[in-house]
């Protein structure tokens, strides 16, 4: 078929969301399949990476990425095959990452992020949206580097049973940590312990603050090292109230508060003053230049049976915004990535 007959279908924002997203925030359009400038290129996208960033980058306020057009398509993280190049350092047919969109043909620009991958180093090409991809070297370098764990130290992990989290408990065991989960309902709390290694895992479901702060406690008496925050509300104020002397905490992510209209902030924040406590933001794009160096170490530990991470693999580019809603209904069960070709 030629290509000017190929039609493009893209997952576009058509509106802000205010709150909770609804589908009327997103369109699902056809449009034909773009050619490469000099210098471009055209990904047939073969998988793409749903996180919760996408929600803040969908609002206009702000960031560390500027927010998403309307009229675009949802920014995402895509693995996928190179089906048209003016660019002689990519083929047609090589497997690329780049940050393209939700949409099934993404036109790359001259200069534009984009990297040849290995698909026979790994056992799917998925692997590099999970644990060889950013959210795997998440967890790596804001542990590693921004945490920066000793052996015996506890370490506290909210969202912990997400891919981010789960991976960020099974280095800190490498590294000789006690390490304690946080996580929603009781089947996830399972296996943080018996999948994932973690020493303890506690359900923050049906708990207000003080209730949750005592079973942190009961877990923690000693307080808490190091917490690796990406849940925020509630969650944040209970593991503040059981920081260690001289903790560090790492902000990677508020999850419970990016849908809320009104944001609500940490409210036991004079405990780090208390404690002495520091607060580091952690953004994975800092470490871009040493992806190759955290991606040989996570690969290594899997390899050697000491790492794992599961993929929840949502199928169609028409069930974009259900797939995309299972992050903050809970029922997302790893990381989640949406094929959009078979």
């Amino acid at each position: 078929m030629p290509q000017t007959q190929l039609q493009n279908r893209r997952f576009l924002l058509a509106r802000r969301p205010h709150g909770d997203p609804a589908p009327d925030d997103f369109s699902l359009v056809s449009e034909p399949v773009p050619t490469p400038a000099p210098g471009g290129l055209v990904v047939r996208n073969h998988f793409a990476s749903l996180d919760p960033a996408q929600r803040g980058w969908m609002d206009d306020a702000p960031s560390y990425m500027p927010p998403i057009p309307l009229g675009e398509p949802v920014r995402a993280t895509t693995v996928g095959v190179v089906h048209a190049s003016a660019n002689p350092d990519f083929a047609v047919g090589d497997w690329v990452l780049g940050l393209n969109g939700l949409e099934d043909y993404s036109l790359v620009a001259p200069g534009g992020f984009t990297q040849k991958i290995d698909t026979s180093i790994v056992t799917s090409p998925t692997q590099y949206l999970s644990a060889m991809g950013a959210v795997g070297l998440t967890a790596y370098f804001g542990l590693l580097d921004a945490g920066q764990p000793k052996a015996g130290e506890t370490l506290l992990v909210s969202g912990a049973a997400g891919a981010v989290g789960s991976a960020v408990g099974q280095i800190g065991k490498i590294m000789g940590c006690r390490v304690i989960g946080i996580a929603g309902g009781p089947e996830k709390c399972r296996r943080l312990v018996e999948h994932f290694g973690f020493d303890v895992a506690i359900d923050y479901r049906g708990k207000d603050v003080d209730q949750l702060a005592a079973e942190i406690a009961a877990a923690a008496p000693g307080g808490a090292d190091i917490v690796f925050e990406n849940v925020g509300g509630t969650v944040l104020d209970a593991e503040l109230m059981n920081l260690a002397m001289q903790a560090r905490i790492v902000l990677c992510g508020l999850i419970s508060e990016y849908n809320s209209p009104e944001k609500v902030g940490a409210r036991n924040l004079w405990q780090v003053l208390v404690k002495r406590a520091t607060v580091k933001g952690f953004l994975i794009a800092d470490y871009v230049p040493r992806f190759g160096e955290g991606g040989a170490q996570m690969a290594a530990w899997m390899a050697e049976g000491k790492l794992m991470m599961d993929e929840d693999v949502q199928v169609g580019l028409e069930n974009a915004y259900a797939a995309f809603m299972r992050l903050f209904s809970g029922a997302n069960t790893g990381k989640l990535v949406l094929q959009i070709a078979e």
